[in-house]
């Protein structure tokens, strides 16, 4: 590995996070490095277009040209394709139904999904809609928000009954988010539909924002405690590596700390 290269790299992502002008001796302590090479490394930047210094402070920061870039890998990309390969692997693992969520208004909208190979598997479909305060994947986005009650009723209206177990009281509703945040995982016991059950773990972004939710549809008659906590682990991991996969970082990591497989998130949210 280009030792030089990944030292000027990570000092890009390192300004970049820090989200104010930064100077030698920041960079310095941030990495361990001798102000001369700390200095070096900002110069380089600086004339390679890639940060900008203040003539007044002499202090340092990221220039546009990692907007302009980033656009346009937007654009070239999509959650969907860049998540799917993560999807993908949890199915195998689990031989659960297996499907990708965002939270639009009151409901959330299925983006993608594998079906699970087993005789009786819980249904779900590719722009299929759902209440949001009734499944994992809804639960999980509603509880990344941490909401209070006004929030909540603004987002969801009124909280009708889909199943006779479905949450119809907003105190319930807020107290079930709680716990979501507390144990790691959202779920769904049969609140949504009869017979099925589901897990939901929030997928945050590189500026820490939940964009979308890994679910799990199970058939109730695999959704023992035990077998759900095992499935939770499962899913929380997968959710961890997406967000990596879409540029989460907990921390800034240095050109010579090799990054982990998955990363503990600031808020443990689903």
């Amino acid at each position: 590995m280009d030792s030089t290269l990944a030292k000027g790299l990570a000092a890009i992502e390192w300004m970049t996070r820090q989200q104010r002008d930064c100077r030698v001796t920041d960079l310095a302590q941030a990495f361990g490095m001798a102000r001369s090479n700390a200095h070096r490394t900002l110069q380089t930047l600086v004339e390679c277009g890639w940060a900008v210094q203040d003539p007044d402070t002499s202090a340092y920061r990221p220039s546009l040209r990692l907007f302009e870039l980033g656009a346009l890998v937007s654009e070239a990309t999509d959650m969907g394709s860049l998540l799917r390969p993560h999807l993908a692997a949890l199915a195998q693992q689990t031989g659960e139904t297996i499907h990708l969520a965002v939270l639009d208004g009151a409901e959330i909208v299925y983006l993608d999904k594998f079906d699970s190979p087993l005789p009786v598997a819980a249904y779900s479909r590719i722009g299929g809609r759902a209440a949001a305060y009734c499944v994992a994947s809804g639960k999980a986005l509603l509880a990344a928000a941490a909401p209070d009650l006004s929030a909540l009723h603004e987002r969801l209206g009124t909280l009708a009954a889909h199943t006779k177990n479905s949450i119809t009281s907003f105190d319930a509703l807020l107290s079930e988010l709680e716990r979501t945040r507390v144990r790691g995982y959202a779920e769904n016991r049969e609140e949504w539909r009869l017979g099925v059950c589901g897990l939901g773990v929030p997928v945050f972004n590189a500026r820490g924002e939940a964009v979308a939710a890994v679910g799990m549809s199970v058939p109730s008659i695999r959704f023992a405690r035990t077998q759900a906590r095992g499935l939770a682990d499962r899913l929380m991991a997968c959710a961890r590596d997406a967000s990596v996969t879409l540029g989460y970082r907990a921390s800034p990591v240095p050109a010579s700390t090799p990054l982990p497989a998955s990363t503990t998130r600031r808020r443990r949210l689903e």
